[in-house]
């Protein structure tokens, strides 16, 4: 009887922790390892080659880091799930990758079981990751509750960030030109900038959009 079984690459430059990883993936039906890697260049030109559903992968790697891995293995093969592996389990470094898209983390010192149990919860569409953490990622998508801009400026600046142009933001807010004009004044005269791309920068840099 065939089934499916999850293909799995780790990217770690410790030859024992990688090797241990693969012995515990391995022990298990559903999942094997087919290639692992010390550096992140080598396992992003075999991608192709490899096919992995789920990878394994170290931040602090000799050339490029895991955080810029990460990113490029998501632009090229969105599906496919990272799990971010590293010693740190507090840092902002973690909260990088899974902010640039990797689907949770798991510790280098992490037991059998809890490394298995995060596979099964990235498998199944789950995030596997600490509360703080969590709490970290929730924090980066939350506008700043202390915003100087009105409800409706926020828009404004929110399609004025998009591109748009006055006689836009007008048409979308059912409002006239003078009065789409009225707002992005207040609105640079509250964050104290002068054109459009310092309001826009402040803005982002702030949380305010």
């Amino acid at each position: 009887m065939s089934y499916f079984r999850s293909r799995i690459v780790i990217v770690e430059d410790n030859d024992a922790v990688r090797e241990g990883f693969s012995l515990i993936i391995n022990s298990v039906s559903n999942y094997y390892v087919v290639n692992g890697y010390d550096n992140a260049e080598d396992a992003i030109k075999n991608l192709k080659k490899d096919k992995p559903d789920i990878m394994l992968m170290d931040l602090e790697l000799p050339g490029m880091n895991g955080i810029d891995a990460i990113n490029i293995i998501k632009k090229s093969s969105p599906h496919i799930q990272l799990i971010v592996n590293t010693i740190y389990e507090n840092s902002d470094l973690v909260f990088q990758a899974l902010c640039g898209g990797a689907s949770g983390y798991i510790t280098k010192n992490t037991s059998h079981s809890e490394l298995l149990d995060a596979i099964d919860e990235v498998t199944n569409g789950g995030a596997p990751m600490s509360s703080k953490i969590a709490k970290m990622v929730v924090a980066s998508f939350q506008k700043n509750p202390n915003s100087p801009l009105s409800a409706r400026e926020t828009e404004v600046l929110e399609l004025l960030s998009k591109g748009k142009s006055y006689s836009m933001i007008a048409q979308d807010l059912f409002v006239t030109k003078e009065t789409a004009k009225s707002h992005i004044k207040n609105i640079y005269s509250k964050l104290q900038v002068h054109s459009k791309s310092e309001a826009i920068a402040k803005a982002t840099k702030e949380k305010l959009i």
